[in-house]
């Protein structure tokens, strides 16, 4: 069985130590309170210590290396270089940072090709750094290795890809040859963007309930001129009230797709997906569902889906040292063909072979991996939901049950993500969180239980635009591992009683 135990990152001494202890974890602990604030403020005391992050978000050293490598051939004073792993992904990103900061860039191929870079004027980095984050389409820490201790192309045998696309598709009920790997899940989810967009570059997209950010971000800030001023209509709610309103503004106007996930992240809310395929089919415009918080195998949405994205980086591979995502387009529905031909005209093979490698080895298992996470979570849910420090607790055993269920596999459970609450909230958790002996850092789905403050880590800029949509400031999200229940509970028990102290 894949890694489980042995991961401790929660002590103030852990502070920017990988989660978990591995070159290519991608997870950072960041242990009290006060560390992800500063992360988020870029306190140096916090940033110093950190040795990496979650890949989109963070620049592996490796990743930094390679950049650097591109900085000293190819940039001028006043200049830096964001590096991609192919021409046309460069491209994107160059065209995305001229139109927000109106600045000239250009792209260079480089290391033979295998690399290629957007030169541009320091001052935009930040953007192009924005352009990584939400289009997911990164140059993993694997790759960044690879090419700069000068080592040849893969040979194309024995490719571990193959392996994973039939996994897949096995997971979700579909055929191997429909589905597309990538080396996020937000590159997934962007693909599928890019190719709604493509049959439809004039029409709004529609997010129903309140998603990951970055994806309402690829909808938000790579939208088509064409698409207006309003080129993504958000229902933060995804209640029936807001699906009525979807059938209403489809009426109006034309619709390139809607983006759901199943259940969200973070407050856990399953969307009624049998009323929403029910709009799609009367306006036809296709459905993304992202099922990542589903856990692989707990449920199946092929009912509801044209598209499902997922991300490979969590339950699936549960190591926590690797990030893929994939794309799977339904055959069975109506919008397959063109959905199929837009995503072949420009999709690329850019996972990268040793961490499809890596994740081929961390997937064998994990239906009797998802399969011990259930059991868990259902029992430290309730725990939670009985005591008497907790006002909310998310999950989706309580929480939208009947949509859950209605897609919900036989035999199967409810996942291993929770988001708490807790009474008096600004008061307590800051303690309750600094005492909370379990590794702290952004990520889920690994077999070992993490949790981190969900909302600051985020949403830190946007805290009043959060608590608006119903997202506290101070959930903490949990993500329940294969540790025994005993061992997870009494360390919420000890960590709650330090809270209500305060």
């Amino acid at each position: 069985m894949s890694q489980v135990l042995g991961v401790s990152r929660h002590r103030r001494e852990d502070l920017g130590l990988l989660i978990p202890d591995d070159p290519h974890g991608v997870s950072v602990c960041l242990p009290l309170w006060e560390h992800n604030v500063g992360y988020e403020e870029a306190d140096p005391a916090v940033t110093s210590k950190m040795q990496c992050g979650y890949p989109r978000f963070f620049l592996h050293p490796s990743v930094v290396r390679l950049m650097d490598r591109c900085d000293s051939q190819f940039a001028q004073p006043g200049q830096c270089c964001f590096v991609f792993p192919t021409a046309r992904i460069a491209a994107r990103c160059a065209e995305f940072v001229g139109r927000e900061d109106s600045v000239p860039t250009r792209t260079e191929a480089a290391f033979d090709d295998r690399v290629h870079a957007v030169v541009l004027p320091t001052t935009a980095r930040d953007t192009a750094k924005a352009f990584w984050q939400h289009s997911g389409e990164i140059i993993s820490s694997r790759f960044a290795d690879h090419i700069l201790d000068g080592k040849p192309e893969r040979p194309i045998e024995n490719d571990p890809k193959s392996v994973l696309r039939h996994r897949v598709a096995d997971m979700v009920e579909a055929e191997a040859e429909d589905v597309f790997l990538f080396p996020s899940g937000m590159a997934a989810i962007y693909a599928g963007y890019r190719m709604f967009q493509r049959l439809n570059p004039s029409a709004r997209s529609l997010q129903f309930g309140f998603p990951y950010v970055d994806i309402l971000k690829v909808q938000q800030r790579f939208a088509d001129a064409q698409a207006g001023s309003e080129p993504c209509t958000f229902f933060p709610r995804g209640d029936a009230e807001e699906i009525e309103r979807i059938q209403r503004i489809a009426d109006e106007f034309p619709v390139m797709g809607l983006f759901c996930e199943f259940p969200s992240n973070p407050l856990l809310k399953s969307p009624d997906l049998r009323r929403l395929r029910q709009i799609a089919d009367e306006f036809q415009f296709p459905v993304l569902v992202d099922d990542t918080l589903g856990a692989c195998i707990n449920t199946n949405v092929n009912t509801a889906a044209d598209v499902i994205g997922t991300s490979l980086t969590k339950y699936f591979s549960g190591s926590g040292n690797v990030a893929a995502g994939a794309l799977i387009l339904n055959r069975h529905k109506p919008h397959y063909a063109r959905l199929r031909q837009a995503l072949e005209s420009e999709f690329e093979d850019i996972l990268f072979h040793d961490d499809a490698v890596v994740l081929e080895q961390n997937s064998r298992d994990y239906a009797e991996r998802i399969a011990v996470i259930n059991r868990n979570s259902l029992c430290v849910s309730e725990f939670l939901q009985g005591h008497p420090a907790i006002e909310a607790v998310w999950y989706p055993a309580h929480v939208t049950r009947n949509h859950y269920t209605a897609y919900q596999r036989p035999g199967a459970g409810f996942g291993g993500l929770m988001s708490i609450v807790l009474k008096d909230a600004a008061r307590t958790t800051p303690g309750f969180f600094d005492a909370l002996e379990i590794p702290k850092g952004p990520n889920l789905g690994t077999n070992f239980t993490l949790c981190c403050p969900y909302t600051i880590l985020a949403h830190y800029n946007e805290l009043d635009f959060a608590e608006a949509c119903g997202i506290s400031s101070h959930l903490i999200r949990v993500s329940i591992g294969m540790e025994s229940v005993d061992w997870i509970t009494d360390r919420f028990q000890a960590a709650l009683q330090v809270s209500t102290t305060f």
